[in-house]
């Protein structure tokens, strides 16, 4: 199903950031299906972690087969390990502002602090919309109209249990993608933002580094959330990605 394109949602806000992402494509190919399909709810192990494997078989009984893979922020990263464990059942794979590790460790240092990530945690667990609405904001820290597009990431979130959200941070926590990207043999584009607040602008050259046969593109004058201040520019990249790796 090379006309297939499936888009997991990030951490909190739901699918609505990738509608309007989806909507472009579809207008620059009407034979392209593009699906924005939510994260499932994350479970906790009685080890306090989220137990990556039930999540991706939960992924991978429910997304269709032979599509195109893709994801925002934490949903790329889940559509990374998804993409390894599929293979040739894969068509290709499609990340935005998605990094190897959200969270900084010796072997990335391109990634968030662990005291920034532990306080959002802690906050997360003391005020989840609160913490949200924090999150909204500095997703589109960077951007023309930050305050717009808050409103509009924070007004379309879904009504998310507080435990799923908090174990959906956990689950970015842990995540460690490179294994799995490396791994994975078939085309890759990996989009990140020159101006994030989540993820370093940094994260694009260490990728390309990690990964130097795969497409990386770093927006330079954009926010986390670059999927949602332009999403016919992000469309017509991936159109052309998607032309370029034989999907015509």
């Amino acid at each position: 199903m090379r006309d297939r394109l499936v888009l997991l949602s990030g951490w909190g806000l739901g699918i609505s950031p990738l509608e309007p992402l989806a909507a472009a494509l579809r207008g620059l190919d009407e034979h392209l299906r593009v699906e924005v399909e939510p994260l499932p709810e994350f479970d906790v192990s009685a080890f306090g972690n989220v137990e990556l494997s039930e999540l991706l078989d939960e992924l991978d009984a429910t997304l269709p087969d032979n599509a195109w893979l893709g994801g925002w922020s934490l949903g790329g990263m889940l559509a990374a390990e998804l993409a390894a464990r599929r293979g040739d059942r894969c068509c290709g794979l499609l990340t935005f502002a998605s990094n190897t590790c959200f969270v900084s460790r010796d072997a990335w240092p391109s990634a968030m602090p662990p005291e920034d990530f532990d306080a959002f945690l802690a906050g997360c667990s003391a005020d989840p919309l609160g913490t949200l609405k924090r999150f909204s904001l500095l997703c589109v820290q960077g951007a023309e109209d930050p305050r717009g597009l808050a409103r509009l990431l924070y007004a379309g979130a879904p009504h998310t249990p507080a435990d799923v959200l908090l174990n959906g941070l956990k689950l970015l926590g842990q995540l460690d993608t490179r294994l799995a990207l490396q791994a994975y043999r078939g085309p890759q584009l990996h989009l990140f933002a020159g101006l994030d607040a989540l993820v370093p602008a940094e994260a694009a050259s260490d990728v390309l580094t990690l990964l130097p046969d795969v497409e990386v593109g770093l927006i330079e004058e954009a926010s986390h959330a670059f999927i949602l201040e332009n999403p016919r520019g992000v469309a017509a990249a991936i159109q052309a990605f998607l032309h370029e790796s034989g999907d015509d």
